[in-house]
């Protein structure tokens, strides 16, 4: 099986939760970068383990060599720019995976549990 690129957006208590999993979980999976604005531990774990902390635009601007997008702002926003910059770009090759199908994932491969944010929709 090919590694599989992807970039995670979001490094709160969700997406803290899923790049400590994924930093775990090595063979197959090759984490790209991350999309994190303000200064959180998560972020800093990234760069301590060599992981680019790059922009929205500079993900997108990345095309086809990013298989999957996990975003985990919990941001309706951040999700709708995130499908309008892709579909701008002509990406039919990148995949934009859900909170939910982050947790599951996390469910799959670690023991730790990811959080759960009391009101938040994961979903589309």
């Amino acid at each position: 099986m090919s590694k599989q690129n992807i970039a995670i957006i979001g490094l709160g208590r969700v997406g803290a939760a899923f790049l400590g999993a994924m930093l775990q979980k090595k063979q197959n999976i090759n984490l790209v970068c991350v999309a994190e604005r303000a200064d959180t531990p998560a972020r800093a774990l990234a760069v301590a383990n060599g992981v680019r902390v790059a922009t929205l635009d500079e993900i997108v601007a990345m095309g086809d060599k990013i298989d999957i997008i996990f975003e985990l702002t919990g941001m309706r926003e951040t999700r709708k720019e995130l499908r309008e910059k892709l579909l701008a770009a002509n990406n039919a090759h990148t995949v934009i995976a859900s909170e939910t199908i982050a947790r599951l994932i996390g469910a799959l491969i670690s023991d730790v549990s990811m959080p759960v944010i009391e009101g938040r929709k994961a979903g589309y």
